[in-house]
This record gives C-alpha cells, sequence and structure tokens, in this order.
C-alpha cells in the first residue's frame, strides 16, 4: 500500500533528516515547487545523500522545464525508486524522458513515474498519460490544476477533475492518489480525516501531504478498519466453504454474496498483507 506521501523540501537537510521518521509509506523529495531557483541546482545535487539519509522508499519530484532531464538523471543515480512529474500534459513527456534514462538503467530497475495532471490540457489526457510507459500512479495538483483554470481548490471545484484523473489511473490499473480538497490547510484534522475516508470510498490509494502531522491521519484513512478486515474475512472464509459445496453465491449475516464482493473483500485482505 503507498497510503501516504510526504513532500519534504530538497533543500532543507533539516527537515530531510527526520523524513524517513515520520511513518509516512513513501517521501517525496521536492525538487519543484518547495525550492526556490537559487537552491535548486544545489538540492538537486545533494540527492544521493538525501535519499540514502531518509532511505525506505523515496519519490523525487523534479521540475517540469529546461532541468527536467538533470533533475530526472541525478534522482536516477540517487537510488529513488520514482519521479513525481508535476504538469503532465500529454504522454510523448513521459516516453521522451523513458528514452532518456534507459541508458543508465541497466544496474537497477527502471525509475517508475507518477505523472501531476495540473492543467485542463492534462485532464482530457489523463487516459493515454496513465497508460504511458513506467506509470505507476496517477495525481491531481489541486492547486495547480485550479488556478489553471481561474477557479479556486475547494471541494466543489475538484470534484469532477479529479474523479476524471482517479477513473483513467483505474482504467490503466495503475495507482490514483489524492483527495477531494487541498491539503494546503494541514491544520484542519477533523476535515482531512473526512476527506481520506471519503476519497478510498472511491478507491483512491492514498494522498500527498506537505506536514508530517497529517501522516497519521492518511495511514488510518486509506487503510481497511478492523471491522471491514473482519467482515472480509468472513466474506472469504464463507466462499470458500461455499465453492467447495458447488455454490458461488451465497448469503452471509443476511445479505446476498457473489463474485464481487469476494473480490472486494480479497483486496481488503490483500492491502493488509501488503
Amino acid at each position: 500500500m503507498i497510503r501516504s506521501l510526504l513532500y519534504v523540501p530538497g533543500n532543507m537537510p533539516r527537515f530531510l533528516e527526520k523524513a524517513g521518521q515520520r511513518g509516512a509509506d513513501v517521501v517525496i523529495i521536492d525538487l519543484e515547487d518547495a525550492v526556490p531557483d537559487a537552491a535548486k541546482t544545489a538540492a538537486r545535487d545533494a540527492l544521493s545523500q538525501s535519499v540514502a539519509m531518509i532511505g525506505g522508499r523515496v519519490f523525487v519530484r523534479v521540475n517540469m522545464n529546461e532541468r527536467l532531464m538533470d533533475d530526472a538523471v541525478a534522482a536516477v543515480r540517487a537510488g529513488a525508486e520514482a519521479l513525481y512529474l508535476p504538469k503532465v500534459s500529454n504522454v510523448d513527456t513521459l516516453h521522451r524522458l523513458a528514452d532518456h534514462l534507459a541508458p543508465l538503467e541497466r544496474d537497477r530497475a527502471p525509475i517508475a513515474f507518477v505523472p501531476l495532471i495540473e492543467d485542463p490540457e492534462g485532464l482530457f489526457e489523463a487516459r493515454s498519460i496513465a497508460k504511458g510507459p513506467r506509470v505507476l500512479g496517477l495525481a491531481a495538483g489541486g492547486e495547480d490544476l485550479a488556478t489553471s483554470m481561474g477557479a479556486m481548490p475547494t471541494a466543489e471545484v475538484l470534484r469532477l477533475p479529479k474523479l476524471m484523473i482517479h477513473y483513467a489511473a483505474k482504467a490503466a490499473g495503475v495507482l490514483s492518489f489524492g483527495m477531494f480538497r487541498s491539503t494546503v490547510d494541514y491544520s484542519d484534522i477533523d476535515g482531512l480525516r473526512n476527506a481520506a475516508r471519503e476519497a478510498r470510498s472511491f478507491g483512491f490509494d492514498g494522498a500527498s501531504c506537505i506536514h508530517p502531522s497529517v501522516v497519521p491521519i492518511l495511514n488510518e484513512g486509506f487503510a481497511p478498519t478492523e471491522d471491514e478486515i473482519a467482515w472480509a474475512r468472513r466474506v472469504v472464509d464463507a466462499a470458500r466453504a461455499e465453492a467447495a459445496a458447488g455454490r458461488g453465491a451465497f448469503t452471509l449475516d443476511g445479505k446476498f454474496i457473489d463474485a464481487p464482493i469476494v473480490t472486494r473483500a480479497e483486496r481488503v485482505l490483500g492491502k493488509v498483507q501488503s
């Protein structure tokens, strides 16, 4: 599972030192918006030390401009698992990047991509982007997406575009990250908790955050509850018994159970085991 992804500025050693201890499933070292222009090269040059310092699963958010290729190469050499790619508007960007990095990856697994959809053009290309090379998952950049439309990043504004990106990810069989709200207001604990649970009910896999206090909220919100785990175990156990008796559909706790519901229960248990 990737329930929580914690952004950490790539030019802040005191934050990077503690990032691996915050409980996030993934730490995203940010070379883009969180780093001022004057510090971007130094942050890139420090990636090897930063990735090693964090340990665990590390992604790198690169700059989607003339710095892209150098940022990506540095992330590969530092041993990062994936690139968070902002402002992806078409799949051609992914093909060019994959071709550029392939010669450097003979001794390691190819670095994965997580495209961020942050404008209307990318929104309408989300299906092709999701099916592009190396895509691990998709996410929407809520603040940028709203700004590109001249809108405010409210839950109402973000719901439809985030669902479109989410559906594109699920159609392609990749992960989907996000909630129906911006995470900039990290002090709204109850709002974030409700948003995480809501997003999981739609099938989102996890979400990113910019403050470590949000990490446990996401870890809890995107994980199955104890009641859901217990239900899933009952369903799977009953399904095995019914199958042995030659029955594919049955009732459990007064409710009808058939193949899609069994699959849902198996997926719940799969998340616990992962």
